[in-house]
């Protein structure tokens, strides 16, 4: 495995290289924005990302019981490639290195989420597990003494495979027990030093993937928009993600009560964000954007916020939208300290009511709108490997805006935005110039807004390292890190290069001379055989 005193030097020779010799720069991009560090207020968080069943591994070890992933995975044909998070990037040992990594890249935070089932193999009914609480104590006390904030998430998609065989998932309300129980047990352990909490990661995506496109576990659908032998994707979505709201709230009430004064801690929730562009530019289109972005964000947050569903959901879902009982409100309205954004795209919305669109797309619980990335076969920026994920940075100043005008311009942290590019060749992985490009832009986009008065307070990569990317397996790779899948070595891309200089150097090396991102590969072969250790590619 990687020495990161190895790394740290290989990275300072990678700067003095192109320092000395801009002749090893090729293509700096002046006309590009620079962004700097310096740009963005005193205290904002920099950091990375991952989640415990993309990243852990060690699926039986230590008393954890099965998630619905552990499960989930190992059907054939559900995952690309046949993968698994069984063995994952093997975190779960490899977790001080990891933290490593980070503290040579500069981070000052760090936002992972906990396993349930390395809490609680069996969810309430079941002990907690010692073993769970000590290495996630273990990861908490590592961080903190290397001066990195620990953002935790308690619930990143894997539940207790117990609860869904009794419960069916998020389709019962007797998971919202279950969860604020777990989060008791998490304050407990873990809040006399975790400050962040987020209780969910984009609740708001699971019930899609989960209950409409079934791509996730309890991998339920109806026609038209999947065949299978279970579930109402009109109504099951709903259900599911009103259950998840409730539950934040109650485990955000138990927090209040109990924990925040004495702890001294911050809670919200994640959303799963995209912006979105008139298909053409008429107000029908315009219209269907609106819809569309109250039936993204507006469908997790509004409640959170204001204690209801978008107005616009109700005048089209009717009767199929749940309601909030007084009492629910009084715990779910205001139950947030803080909105976390995870963003990667920006599409185009298509009007359905008054126009034609394709089966599906003309459905309530779609907001009677079509989403593409594409207009005329012109696509709305540069492809990504995710065939929905396309690259407009001023997409995430437009989201961080919209969030500011809806909810008051409440403290926001964006937890996720990343980058996996189409080619897949080892060389170009390494080489990744695209996601340093990508990164710049949108980092400059954020500032942006900041400038323009969003309070935005964090900004986290995903991902730290490559990882198991749920159905799409290991073939997708967000990472600035490079992992072997055969040895599980970690090497530095290009991308974390950048990242410690923009972190450590304030964006620019010494006068904004040739830009970072821009060496050319053919010269990493110099740089490492000077540090004595040509095997860790750059």
């Amino acid at each position: 495995m990687l020495d990161t005193s190895v790394l740290s030097l290989l990275l300072c020779l990678s700067s003095l290289a192109l320092l000395l010799h801009p002749s090893l720069a090729v293509g700096s991009s002046h006309d590009e924005e620079e962004v700097k560090r310096s740009q963005f207020p005193y205290g904002f968080f920099f950091g990375t990302s991952t989640s415990s069943y993309q990243v852990e591994g060690a699926y039986l070890e230590d008393d954890k019981g099965l998630s619905n992933w552990d499960v989930f995975s190992h059907i054939p044909g559900k995952i690309k490639d046949n993968g698994t998070g069984d063995i994952a990037d093997d975190h779960y040992h490899l977790f001080l290195e990891d933290i490593e990594l980070m503290h040579s890249l500069g981070v000052n935070a760090y936002r992972f989420s906990i396993s349930w089932t390395r809490i609680l193999p069996k969810g309430k009914s079941g002990d907690v597990n010692p073993r769970g609480i000590m290495f996630y104590n273990k990861i908490i006390d590592s961080l903190l003494l290397r001066g990195i904030q620990p953002f935790v998430t308690m619930f990143h998609h894997d539940i207790p495979q117990e609860l869904e065989d009794i419960y069916g998932s998020w389709l019962s309300s007797h998971m919202q027990e279950e969860f604020a129980y777990f989060a008791v047990i998490c304050f407990k352990s873990f809040g006399d030093r975790v400050k962040y909490w987020t209780t969910m990661n984009e609740p708001n995506l699971l019930t899609e993937m989960a209950c409409i496109r079934s791509w996730y576990p309890p991998s339920r659908c109806s026609l038209p928009f999947g065949n299978c032998s279970v579930g109402n994707s009109e109504v099951e979505p709903l259900v599911a993600l009103h259950n998840m709201i409730l539950a934040h709230g109650k485990a955000v009430r138990v927090y209040r009560d109990n924990f925040q004064a004495r702890q001294g801690g911050l809670i919200g929730i994640v959303a799963f964000t995209e912006m979105f562009e008139p298909f053409r530019d008429n107000e029908l289109d315009r219209q269907a954007v609106n819809r569309t972005l109250a039936y993204t964000m507006g469908w997790l947050l509004d409640p959170l916020v204001y204690g209801d569903y978008p107005a616009i959901m109700r005048q089209y879902l009717g009767s199929a939208l749940p309601k909030f009982l007084p009492e629910e409100i009084d715990y779910v309205k205001g139950s947030l300290d803080f909105i976390g954004i995870n963003h990667y795209t920006t599409l185009y919305a298509k009007d359905c009511i008054h126009s034609p669109c394709i089966l599906g797309a003309d459905r309530a619980i779609r907001g009677y709108a079509y989403t593409n990335g594409e207009r005329d076969g012109v696509p709305i920026g540069e492809r990504c490997a995710n065939p929905r994920f396309f690259v407009v940075p001023e997409g995430l100043e437009k989201t961080v805006n919209y969030i500011k005008d809806r909810y008051q311009n409440m403290p926001m942290f964006v937890t996720e935005n990343g980058y996996s590019p189409p080619q897949q060749n080892e060389q170009a992985l390494l080489h990744d110039e695209k996601r340093v490009h990508f990164h710049k832009s949108y980092l400059a986009s954020l500032s942006k807004a900041i400038r323009d008065g969003a309070d935005v307070r964090g900004y986290f990569i995903w991902s730290l390292v490559d990882n198991f990317e749920w159905i799409d397996g290991y073939s997708m790779r967000y990472g600035i890190h490079y992992v072997d899948r055969v040895t599980l070595e970690r090497r530095p891309k290009l991308s974390a290069i950048w990242y410690r200089n923009f972190l450590t150097n304030n964006g620019s090396r010494h006068n904004n001379e040739e830009d970072l991102a821009s060496k050319s590969l053919e010269n990493t072969t110099l740089i490492t055989s000077v540090a004595g250790a040509a095997k860790y590619e750059i």
